[in-house]
Order: C-alpha cells, then sequence, then structure tokens
C-alpha cells in the first residue's frame, strides 16, 4: 500500500476545494437548495460549527484565535462576533476569496484576517485557541497528531479539533469512494479509532501538558465526524 505524505495530501486537498469542488462546496455552504445526501452532510456541519462553538467562551475579546482550515468562513465570522482577533487560513483562495466576501460587515466587535496557506506555518504567531473543523480528517493519523503536536507549539489555552471515527459506515463509504472515477474523487478521508487517538496523543512529547478533555460525535445521514477538545494543563 502506497503511503501519501502530508505534502502530497496537502496539494491534493488543495487542488480538489480551489478546482474541482468549488461550486459545489460554495452551494454546500450557502443557503441555496442542495439534494438530499448534500442537505445531510450541511446540517452535520452545521452541527459540528455549533458544538465547536459551544466549547469556546462566549466571550473572546482579547484573544487570538486561528481557524485552522477556515472554509468559507461561518466559524471565523461567529468568533469575531464574540470578540476575537481571527486568524482564518485555508490551502483555497477561491474559498478564501468567498470567505472574505461573506463576512463583510459581521466582524464587530472583534477582528478577522483571511489568509492562504498552511496552517501549521509558523509566521502566522501564537494563538490563545485553535479551531480546526474537518481540516485534518483527509490526513494520515501520524500526520494528525504531528500537527496538533505543532499547532501545540504555538497555542496557550485550548485545541478544538475533529477526526473521522473509524465506523463501520465511513469504512464502506470510503471502500466505495474508490469505484468513482479519479478526476470526481475527493481526498480520501482516513478514519481513527477514538481509542488510537488518545494513545497516539498521550505518547506524543511535544502534546505531554495536554489533556483531551471533551469529545462528541456527530453523524447525521453522509456526514460523520468526532470532535474533540485539547487543554493545556495549567501548571505546564
Amino acid at each position: 500500500m502506497t503511503t501519501v505524505t502530508y505534502r502530497e495530501r496537502r496539494g491534493q486537498i488543495a487542488t480538489y476545494f480551489d478546482q474541482t469542488a468549488v461550486e459545489a462546496w460554495k452551494r454546500l455552504t450557502s443557503d441555496s437548495p442542495v439534494g438530499r445526501i448534500r442537505a445531510t452532510v450541511r446540517a452535520g456541519r452545521d452541527e459540528m460549527r455549533q458544538t465547536l462553538l459551544d466549547w469556546l467562551p462566549e466571550d473572546l475579546r482579547g484573544e487570538r484565535l486561528l481557524d485552522a482550515g477556515c472554509g468559507t468562513g461561518a466559524l471565523a465570522i461567529e468568533a469575531a462576533r464574540r470578540g476575537a482577533q481571527v486568524v482564518a487560513v485555508d490551502l483555497s483562495p477561491t474559498l478564501i476569496d468567498l470567505a472574505r466576501e461573506r463576512s463583510q460587515g459581521h466582524h464587530a466587535p472583534g477582528s478577522i484576517e483571511f489568509l492562504v496557506g498552511d496552517f501549521l506555518d509558523a509566521r502566522f504567531g501564537r494563538f490563545d485557541r485553535v479551531v480546526a473543523m474537518d481540516s485534518l480528517i483527509h490526513y494520515a493519523s501520524n500526520d494528525v497528531v504531528s500537527a496538533l503536536s505543532g499547532l501545540a507549539e504555538r497555542t496557550d489555552r485550548s485545541i478544538h479539533f475533529t477526526f473521522a471515527p473509524k465506523t463501520f459506515a465511513l469504512t464502506v463509504m470510503h471502500a466505495t469512494g474508490r469505484f468513482f472515477p479519479r478526476r470526481n474523487r475527493a481526498p480520501a478521508i482516513e478514519p481513527i479509532g477514538e481509542r488510537a487517538v488518545r494513545n497516539m496523543l498521550t505518547a506524543d512529547a511535544g502534546l505531554e501538558h495536554w489533556q483531551m478533555a471533551k469529545t462528541t460525535r456527530i453523524a447525521n445521514g453522509f456526514y460523520t465526524s468526532q470532535a474533540a477538545e485539547l487543554v493545556r494543563q495549567c501548571n505546564a
């Protein structure tokens, strides 16, 4: 079995969201009518976004937040409404342009800076909190943990992320997707068992001062994703 490197998968994701699926993504993240399958994905994503927002403080004034893989900016807009100084990063220039357009007039009392790039880039600076909603689900488990470890080096309070849980339904959908023509395929989702996630996080030296505080699974039709919260320990 060929192992896809982080850099290779990052390139596939950038191409998919910036070219192959950009029109479908615009529709999915808007109020436009969609088919039954995409409607379940939209509803699942909305529920996941609200879950992650519920885990954040209502008052984010004075805090710097990284929206890692911001897409069209819905979560970034809400965090800015709570007063956060948001740095919203995505690989897709097209999605960043759309996010800027949709965010007009919605920043106060916080702010949003939309940037194209890899959210692991240390040049984006330090943050109080990081949110990575469905932006790590396409990477192998070792790359997910490496990414979280890298983010932890630049984060002072909490990291909220999602991963694709290893379920029978997701395994079947993942296998079925291989039969679609290559030009129509999204980058593969990499399911990971919750126990495996916990064990890998505990074993990583870069995360020794972090603890998983919350986790919950959202499953709605063709959308399944699991949220987790990492919190820096007070004595770290």
